[in-house]
């Protein structure tokens, strides 16, 4: 039998893997305990979406587990063993605002969870392809010191900068502030490329920024683009003027290159992997862009202070993931994935 295990089945890159993965697996097995609604409250809760599934995804079984919990985590694997083909790791504490309160529970969780998940593929399915979803907060704060010009709604880099089309995978990560999230997902990220290096194993890493889609759970402290769809009160825009930018990759993209991975694995190679430049927004232009999509008029209000850590500007350059692979690309552009986001978020309200 041809297994997938999918941690933080619930999520955002959760649900789209479980959807993707029962189309090319005998079984998909999901691990989540809803962490999410603890983390951030009934808005963040995807118990939702882990119904959903158990009740439209055929091959699929559910286990709430919690990955931190090493025994339930080691009695999974050991009733597959061989059979597991793919972990795709995209349980996590996701807020670097909620680490900076929580910093050893999310440490825990991203750092610990991760190698907890890593050992029992070591021990009991070698063989198989792990793929880790880490973050472009790996990279720190220190970007922030780049020359960024301020153009109308946004900030930008000059286009003879070496990272005018994004930033690759030779950026830096030491000697700069990461946010307690950040250095987490930074340990987890370099424990997986050892994995790989050490033990010989398939382990691919990717660094994507601002994942979103339908599905997304988003809160204030987590998911911008789907928090500022839903939003129904004043959106706090935090520090840069709101000119601070994004790039956005909708997670069906993520989890397709995920499969080409698994396809052709690159063993301990990381990948930067987002929206690139055509998908990238100030929080400025989203404002905008969700009024000229959807006709919705947001109020919001901009406060003095960025969040501790935060980027000044991220868009991704994809140019490393596609030479590798280059049957992959951007399928869903920003004007699509918005009319996404509120056209679940109108079922949830006829649901409810």
């Amino acid at each position: 039998m041809k297994v997938a295990i999918i941690t933080g089945a619930g999520g955002l890159v959760g649900v789209e893997s479980v959807k993707f993965f029962s189309q090319h697996f005998d079984l998909i097995i999901g691990v989540d305990n809803d962490s999410r609604g603890y983390f951030f409250g009934k808005g963040g809760s995807v118990a939702k979406n882990i119904n959903n599934l158990i009740e439209d995804v055929n091959n699929y079984e559910h286990y709430p587990i919690d990955i931190r919990d090493r025994e339930r985590i080691r009695r999974l694997f050991a009733k597959y063993n061989q059979d597991i083909k793919l972990i795709v790791n995209a349980a996590a504490q996701p807020s670097h605002d909620w680490s900076g309160k929580f910093p050893y529970e999310d440490f825990e969780i991203n750092a610990l969870g991760t190698v907890i998940l890593l050992e029992e593929m070591r021990t009991q399915c070698p063989k198989s392809v792990f793929i880790q979803c880490s973050s472009s907060k790996v990279y720190g704060d220190t970007l922030n010191s780049f020359d960024y010009e301020e153009k109308g709604n946004r900030y930008d880099l000059p286009q003879n900068h070496t990272y005018y089309s994004g930033f690759r995978e030779d950026m830096f990560v030491d000697q700069s502030l990461h946010s307690p999230y950040g250095a987490g997902k930074l340990a987890s990220d370099v424990m997986c490329q050892e994995y790989a290096r050490y033990y010989g194993l398939n382990v691919g890493i990717f660094r994507p920024n601002c994942i979103t889609g339908g599905p997304h759970s988003g809160v204030e402290l987590h998911g911008f683009l789907s928090y500022l769809v839903k939003c129904t009160k004043t959106y706090n825009v935090f520090g840069y003027g709101g000119k601070q930018v994004r790039d956005n990759i909708h997670a069906h993209d993520l989890v397709r290159a995920f499969h080409q991975f698994y396809l052709n694995p690159h063993a301990g190679e990381v990948y930067n992997l987002g929206g690139g430049r055509a998908n990238s927004c100030s929080i400025l232009e989203a404002i905008e862009l969700v009024h000229s999509v959807l006709g919705k008029k947001v109020e919001f209000e901009v406060l003095d202070n960025p969040r501790v850590g935060d980027h000044i500007w991220w868009v991704t350059d994809n140019s490393k993931f596609i030479s590798q692979y280059p049957d992959w690309s951007i399928t869903n552009d920003l004007e699509e994935i918005i009319t996404e986001i509120y056209a679940n978020t109108l079922q949830t309200i006829d649901e409810v």
